[in-house]
């Protein structure tokens, strides 16, 4: 339900956490963001909004953290918490906690982060900073659909096998977004080396198709291509959906457009 607290239950008494301290039977430490500082009103909160955070124990709507900034853990509602993989992709953050992130002092243009939608089931959002001359900065959200193979695409034009491929091809092109990606959105205490820092991507560019030189057969192959085919799964996908598309329009209905085009010719 929305606007929904969580219980007002107090949860057992915190205590310190040493550094390189490893819970028995918890197995390795997920990571997480603060969204929002906690606890809320205080002038001096435990944990503030874009702290990295690892998950100690995610038992009912009370989740133990602990701050890689600050050491100190504590017992936080789980809708203060964004889980994090990859460094860039964000579990369980709206689209307005995505932009209070990215509007943190410490980000910048070409700043961004991919978020699972919470609107469309097996789609994503990528968020991204973006700076005008002249006027404030500002977000701008992307959606990113998924095909039936999993492959994901921004514009059906371009598909990619999966996020990872997609962050590295806009980190070198902007091709339609706003600006490239730069470095995934900042989170505090992210430099211990709990988190990797994303190197410069190798990006490897096909060259641009000659139609004329394609033949029609090798586009609906369901066989494998050789690594050297300038036809990539996710070409043949996106031609596939297009003809799903349009398969049941009515033959008069082609007839009527090829007659036109050759009368315009």
């Amino acid at each position: 339900m929305m606007g929904s607290l969580p219980s007002r239950r107090k949860p057992a008494a915190t205590w310190p956490v040493p550094e390189n301290h490893q819970p028995l039977g918890l197995g390795p430490r997920k990571t997480a963001v603060a969204v929002c500082n906690f606890p809320f009103g205080q002038v001096e909160p435990i944990l503030k909004m874009g702290e990295q955070l690892n998950l100690l124990s995610e038992d009912g709507e009370w989740w133990k953290v602990v701050s890689v900034a600050t050491g100190k853990n504590c017992y936080v509602p789980s809708n203060c918490i964004a889980k994090i993989s990859h460094r860039w992709l964000f579990e369980g953050i709206s689209r307005e906690k995505a932009e209070e992130l990215l509007m943190l002092p410490s980000n910048h243009e070409g700043s961004f982060l991919i978020r699972k939608s919470q609107m469309r089931k097996g789609c994503y959002s990528l968020s991204v900073r973006h700076s005008q001359r002249g006027s404030c900065d500002s977000v701008k959200h992307y959606r990113i659909n998924c095909l039936e193979n999993n492959w994901v695409y921004i514009t059906s034009r371009l598909t990619f096998p999966s996020l990872q491929d997609l962050v590295d091809y806009y980190s070198d092109s902007r091709d339609g977004l706003c600006c490239c990606l730069q470095e995934p959105c900042f989170i505090q205490g992210s430099d211990s080396g709990f988190l990797p820092n994303l190197s410069r991507p190798v990006i490897v560019k096909m060259p641009n198709l000659d139609w004329q030189e394609i033949n029609s057969s090798e586009l609906l192959s369901e066989k494998p291509q050789p690594e050297d085919s300038p036809i990539s799964l996710g070409l043949r996908e996106a031609l596939s959906s297009y003809l799903l598309m349009t398969e049941d329009l009515p033959l008069e209905d082609t007839s009527t457009k090829k007659g036109k085009k050759c009368k315009d010719t």
